[in-house]
Order: structure tokens, then C-alpha cells, then sequence
């Protein structure tokens, strides 16, 4: 399932053990103008996310067999999935929950007995900027280039897909969690470099100067000259590095089409789980984070 535009209901994902209990927040979600889907447990969460990619989750902390912080860090360690908001439910209000709940990957959270009024606002607010971050980070990985923010103790805070990919290939870094040593030069205000990879790619580095929260921002790119430079339409060398398989290849020009997990699997006569296990390949190899900017680069070079 594509990302939901502005004008499409979003999709919240409601998981929970009694879920005959939360029947008033779902009714006033589905009134508010949420599509709600409900599963009993962790493993039947993740079973429907092979199926659809909600836009946000509420996930009670406590439930029987796959606790909900173990279901949270399964969903955040899939590409797929990771961009998802999980906000979750739970009658306890001690300290360390709530840390295990962030540590877990969690935005936020709401104590039981749920109050319907706020969990619609905290709703509203974590898929509306989830949805920006998504369409932040998609742009950045169609143009070909790597953002990557630096917090004033020189420490990597967020770094885009392609970023990591190139991070990695420029060697250790100064410190762990820093940039490579040959990036520490680009942290002077208003510096532009060229550095090498291990690989042979020529990178320009440019210091934007300072974004919130008074952390630097580099832009790293292939420079001009660079012999496997992004051509003008901005994917075809990028798909011609992954090196991806022929399955691979059919998954991802399927993906372009439009076609769910679903969809793809009754096509190439696998189950959903084949389909979301080879997009995460594929996600890995192209250096991006959603469907939407895979769907971008195959987009016009895929048959």
C-alpha cells in the first residue's frame, strides 16, 4: 500500500490483547476520518504489515507472548516499516517503561484508560510529521545526494540513506558515532571539499551552515566529474550499482507499477513475506528508506 496522500484517510494500526476494550477510541478514529485496522497480538501485527503499511501505530506495551517493545523494535529494524509512528498504550506510568517504550523505537505514548481527545491530537501530530520526514528524506534520495546532520559535540544526529552508504565507504571515523576523520575539515563554517571513497567515487562535501536545534548540515553529492555521477534522470546508475537480482529486479518494477505486496506476490506466485523480505533487500542495496523513493528511482528505467 502507497503512502496515503492528504486527501486519502490515513491508516492507523491498533494493536492490542483486549481489543474489545478499546471499541470507543476506535469508534471515534473511524468518525474522526482514520480507516482503523485491529490485531490481538504482536505477531498478528506484524503478519498484517506484510499486508499494508499503516501511517501510524498504537501499540499497547504489554501483551502476552511478543511483548509490544519487542513488536516495536522488529517493526523499526525493517526499512520497510521504519519511518511508521508507534505510539503505545499502557497502564503503567513508571519511569522505565517509558524509557524501554523510546529505547523500542516509540514517538510517544498514552496512559490507560485511553482518552480518545488526546490520542486523536497526538495522532494528528506524529503522522503529519512523519508524512513531512518521508517526503524530506524521498527527496533527498531521488536527487542523488546525502544530508547528514552534525550536533554540537560533533556527533552524527541523522543522516540520509545515501549519506550512511557513502559514511561508510569514507573509512572509520574519528570517534564512534562521528563523521570519517577525512570529513572533519567540512565542520568549518561555510567549508567545501572533495574527498575520495574506498571505492574510487569522488564526493563533494558542503557545509549548509547550522539547522535546528544548532546541529551543522553537510550536503554530500558525487562531484561533477565523477565518472559514475547520476545521469539527468537520476536513477539509472544508482540501479545499475545495486546490482540487484533478476527477482529483485521484477519486485522492484512491479513496485513502480503502483502494485502492493500483495499484488506482487500473485503476480510472481510468492506469498506477501517473499515479496516485503526482497523490498528489504532492495532497500538496502539502493540506499533508500520507503517504497515511494524506490518507486522514484526504478521509475522510467525498469521495463
Amino acid at each position: 500500500m502507497q503512502p496515503n496522500p492528504e486527501t486519502e484517510r490515513p491508516v492507523v494500526l491498533v494493536v492490542d490483547d483486549a481489543p474489545s476494550s478499546l471499541g470507543m477510541l476506535c469508534d471515534t478514529l473511524e468518525a474522526s476520518g482514520y480507516t482503523v485496522l485491529v490485531a490481538a497480538d504482536g505477531e498478528s501485527a506484524l503478519q498484517r504489515l506484510e499486508l499494508v503499511v499503516p501511517d501510524a501505530i498504537l501499540l499497547d506495551g504489554m501483551m502476552p507472548g511478543l511483548s509490544g517493545f519487542e513488536t516495536c523494535r522488529r517493526i523499526k529494524a525493517n526499512p520497510a516499516l521504519a519511518h511508521i509512528p508507534v505510539l503505545f498504550m499502557t497502564g503503567m506510568s513508571e519511569s522505565q517503561d517509558v524509557v524501554e517504550g523510546f529505547s523500542s523505537g516509540g514517538v510517544d505514548y498514552v496512559i490507560k484508560p485511553i482518552r480518545s481527545q488526546e490520542v486523536l491530537a497526538r495522532l494528528h501530530t506524529h503522522t503529519r510529521n512523519a508524512r513531512i520526514t518521508r517526503m524530506a528524506r524521498d527527496a533527498v534520495d531521488v536527487a542523488g545526494m546525502g544530508v547528514v546532520f552534525v550536533d554540537g559535540h560533533g556527533r552524527i544526529a541523522w543522516r540520509s540513506p545515501q549519506a550512511a552508504l557513502w559514511l561508510q565507504a569514507l573509512g572509520t571515523p574519528a570517534a564512534p558515532g562521528h563523521l570519517p576523520a577525512t570529513l572533519q575539515a567540512g565542520l568549518a563554517p561555510g567549508a567545501m571539499l572533495h574527498v575520495n571513497t574506498a571505492a574510487g567515487a569522488r564526493l563533494s562535501v558542503r557545509n549548509l551552515g547550522q539547522a535546528t536545534l544548532g546541529e551543522t548540515m553537510l550536503l554530500l553529492a558525487l562531484a561533477p566529474d565523477a565518472p559514475d555521477a547520476p545521469d539527468a534522470r537520476g536513477g539509472s546508475s544508482r540501479l545499475t550499482e545495486a546490482a540487484l537480482t533478476p527477482r529483485e529486479t521484477e519486485v522492484l518494477s512491479w513496485l513502480a507499477k503502483g502494485k502492493t505486496n500483495r499484488d506482487i506476490g500473485e503476480i510472481l506466485g510468492t506469498s506477501p513475506r517473499t515479496v516485503n523480505k526482497h523490498l528489504e533487500h532492495i532497500f538496502e542495496k539502493l540506499g533508500v528508506e520507503t517504497r515511494s523513493a524506490a518507486a522514484a528511482l526504478a521509475s522510467g528505467h525498469l521495463g
